[in-house]
C-alpha cells in the first residue's frame, strides 16, 4: 500500500513528545522541574486536526504536567494525554478503544525504541528524520524534518491534504480556541 493509500486512511493520530514535538532537549532547573520547546508550527497543524475532527492523542514517557498543558491548549482532551507511559501498547489500545478505532486507521509518531511496538501496530508509522536507526527502519515514512522543527506539521499538512481538509476557517478556528 503507498504512503497516500495509507494517508486516506487515517482516522486519528498519536504522538511521543520528546523527539518529535519536540528537539529531544530538556532543560532542568534547581527544582527537578524540565522545560521543553515546542514548534509552533506543529501546534498549529495539531489544532487544524482537532478542528477537522480527528481523534488525537499523546504517549510520552514524560511525566511534566506542562506537557498536558501545552496539548490541552491544542485541543486535545485530558484523557487523551498519557503521561510517564512504560508500556506505551497498552495506551495505544486505550485510545483506540476508548474513540472506536482500529489501530490500522491510526498515524502515530516516534523517534525512539519504546515508540517500535506502537509503530508497528498502527496504519503508519512516522518519525522525524533525526530518529534513531532502528525506528526509520520500520517506519512507513520518514519526515523531512527533524523532531521539534515541525516535522509533525510536515505530515498532518500531508494527511489532511490527501482528504481534502487542509484550510482553515478563522471563523471556526476563533470558535474552537
Amino acid at each position: 500500500m503507498s504512503t497516500n493509500e495509507k494517508f486516506l486512511k487515517i482516522k486519528a493520530f498519536a504522538f511521543d513528545v520528546d523527539g518529535v514535538l519536540t528537539d529531544g532537549g530538556i532543560l532542568a532547573d534547581l527544582n527537578g522541574e524540565l522545560y521543553r520547546v515546542f514548534d509552533s508550527k506543529d501546534g498549529m497543524a495539531i489544532r487544524m486536526a482537532v478542528m477537522k475532527g480527528f481523534h488525537m492523542a499523546i504517549i510520552t514517557g514524560g511525566r511534566s504536567e506542562s506537557i498536558r498543558k501545552r496539548f490541552e491548549s491544542c485541543g486535545i482532551k485530558t484523557e487523551d494525554v498519557y503521561l510517564g507511559s512504560r508500556a506505551k501498547m497498552e495506551d495505544f489500545e486505550d485510545f483506540c478503544k476508548r474513540h472506536n478505532v482500529s489501530p490500522e486507521e491510526v498515524m502515530y509518531f516516534g523517534d525512539d525504541l519504546p515508540d517500535i511496538p506502537v509503530m508497528q501496530a498502527c496504519g503508519c508509522g512516522v518519525c522525524p528524520s533525526d530518529a534513531v536507526d532502528e525506528v526509520k527502519a520500520i517506519a512507513d515514512h520518514i519526515s523531512t524534518k527533524p523532531g521539534g522543527k515541525g516535522c509533525a506539521r510536515e505530515i498532518l499538512q500531508a494527511v489532511m491534504e490527501s482528504q481534502g481538509l487542509w484550510h482553515l476557517d478563522v471563523y471556526e478556528y476563533k470558535r474552537h480556541f
